[in-house]
């Protein structure tokens, strides 16, 4: 094995939990590139692992604060959009899943700044969205939760999430367990 793939593995983030947020206002939604780890060079919401012991909206906010630099929001103002299953290859062919929990946050506190992780904060309008240049299963499913539709959805991807290995079905929930 070259020097090259021992390094891309070895740079490969695994993660079994983990939340994203997305800033909204006005019609307009807040997306960064992701400056390292999954999803790098992508426009994405903010967010990140789960730790243990943590519930998923108190993960949210923390995530939040550090990728934003301190914009502060509560756990009641989070609303969840989205439940994803991400099933992942990694380069080795191992699997792993991750499941993601997606929020919108219409209430905070505090500027959004730009920081390593998250480059180049930017507000799009909701309608033109950049889909191409964001993880690939966002294009399908980021669309109907913004509609205002709650989902669950499990995408298969291949190493480093950079395509999905097959189509995938999205299923509308009236609410989620937690």
């Amino acid at each position: 094995m070259n020097g090259d793939k021992i390094n891309n593995i070895k740079k490969e983030k695994v993660l079994a939990y983990a939340t994203v947020c997305f800033l909204v206002k006005e019609n307009k939604i807040l997306l960064a590139i992701k400056g390292r780890h999954i999803g790098e060079g992508c426009w994405n919401g903010y967010g990140g692992g789960i730790d243990v012991g943590e519930k998923p909206k108190e993960a949210a906010v923390r995530e939040l604060k550090e990728e934003t630099n301190g914009v502060i929001a509560l756990p009641e103002d989070l609303e969840k959009i989205a439940e994803i299953d991400f099933h992942n290859t990694k380069s080795d062919g191992r699997n792993f899943v991750c499941k993601v929990h997606f929020y919108l946050v219409k209430k905070w506190q505090g500027e959004i700044q730009g920081t390593e992780e998250m480059l180049n904060p930017t507000w799009f309008d909701i309608e033109n969205l950049p889909l191409e240049k964001m993880m690939p299963a966002d294009k399908k499913w980021l669309p109907i939760a913004l509609s205002g539709k709650k989902i669950k959805a499990s995408p298969k991807y291949g190493p480093f999430q950079k395509e999905l290995l097959e189509d995938f079905e999205i299923e509308e929930v009236v609410c989620f367990n937690d």
